[in-house]
């Protein structure tokens, strides 16, 4: 399994772990969002949700926020995304958006700053360990959580 961990705070087995995805076709156009999400003790719950006019970026966010939301107050989590956008922005581009305001660094407005937001606050009150995951790569709960949120997209309204 090809991954990249981002603020690894060396959670393992004994964490939740979740993986998530988010579609959108055309793009902007109709979106869905899955997350799979592995129980301690093995259960493994999915959530999905979709929406009529969105984009992939905010599918992806959509995902991870659901995800958090579903997990209990100071729980550790790895979150697994195969969206770059969501692990560099989180791990990454986050801290200089704050800083400037809601401005990225050519100091226009951040894209989906809503959803960022609302992001902030679900990991607030959680444990989370970022972990990047190579898309279409054969990781078995990542495609699980691909199918899960085309079929989503194709249901969204």
């Amino acid at each position: 399994m090809t991954k990249l961990k981002l603020n690894n705070r060396g959670f393992g087995e004994d964490a939740v772990h979740v993986w998530t995805d988010g579609s959108c076709v055309p793009n902007p156009g109709k979106g869905g969002w899955a997350a799979v999400i592995r129980w301690r003790d093995g259960r493994v719950e999915e959530r999905t949700g979709g929406d009529a006019e969105t984009t992939n970026n905010r599918m992806e966010l959509t995902a991870a926020i659901r995800a958090l939301e579903a997990l209990p107050a100071g729980c550790q989590v790895v979150l697994h995304t195969d969206s770059e956008y969501l692990a560099k922005g989180i791990t990454l581009w986050l801290p200089g958006w704050e800083r400037r305001g809601w401005r990225t660094a050519d100091g226009s407005p951040v894209r989906n700053a809503d959803l960022w937001v609302s992001l902030i606050k679900a990991t607030s009150t959680r444990q989370v360990e970022w972990r990047w995951v190579r898309g279409h790569a054969d990781v078995e709960m990542n495609v699980r959580a691909d199918r899960l949120a085309n079929a989503a997209r194709k249901a969204a309204i």
